[in-house]
């Protein structure tokens, strides 16, 4: 994998207005998300009308209390494997929220300022597919080649930066596997 123009080379792109201006061009974290849409089904374009604006609110149920948020990814990875780019890694993408993380000696709220917004579509008791784990790995070991202040201790969930308010990406997820196929283990 390559970054271009920080776009990720082979990522389908689909561009959200969801995204600003970094306050200070740091990138330095990432953060993983999990998301389904309708809740706990998979497939289709809702998250991507989710990401876009587009999403109609009387399409499911569910939509109706969501379709008018403002929120985005830098990439979605789909339960092939597939990975689908947003908004540029330059770009700040508004997908943590309200957070905060102990990074080093300094609390630090406000993660969409450094991070990477990564969604993986599933849900918190779903397991995740093998190769969404094999595409996330080829996308981190690309993020940290490309953005020298990302690194494997620096990946988090969105659960430990708004605890109580979030539990993604869940139990489900396999926090060794992936430091495995990191090497970091």
């Amino acid at each position: 994998m390559k970054i271009d123009a920080h776009w990720l080379q082979g990522a389908r792109r689909v561009a959200s207005p969801n995204a600003n201006a970094r306050p200070e061009g740091e990138i330095s974290a990432v953060v993983l998300h999990g998301i389904s849409l309708p809740p706990g089904e998979f497939g289709g374009d809702a998250i991507e009308r989710l990401f876009t604006n587009t999403l109609a609110p009387d399409a499911h149920p569910a939509f109706a209390t969501i379709a008018a948020l403002r929120v985005s990814a830098h990439l979605l990875i789909r339960r092939d494997g597939e990975s689908v780019q947003f908004v540029p890694f330059d770009r700040r993408a508004w997908h943590a929220g309200r957070s905060r993380w102990q990074d080093g000696d300094r609390l630090r709220h406000g993660l969409n300022d450094f991070t990477v917004g990564i969604e993986l579509e599933g849900t918190d008791e779903c397991p995740y597919t093998e190769a969404q784990y094999a595409t996330l790995a080829d996308v981190l070991g690309t993020l940290m080649q490309h953005y020298p202040a990302i690194s494997a201790e620096r990946v988090t969930g969105h659960a430990w930066i708004a605890p109580g308010r979030k539990s993604d990406p869940g139990p489900a997820f396999d926090w060794a596997y992936l430091r495995r196929r990191l090497g970091t283990v």
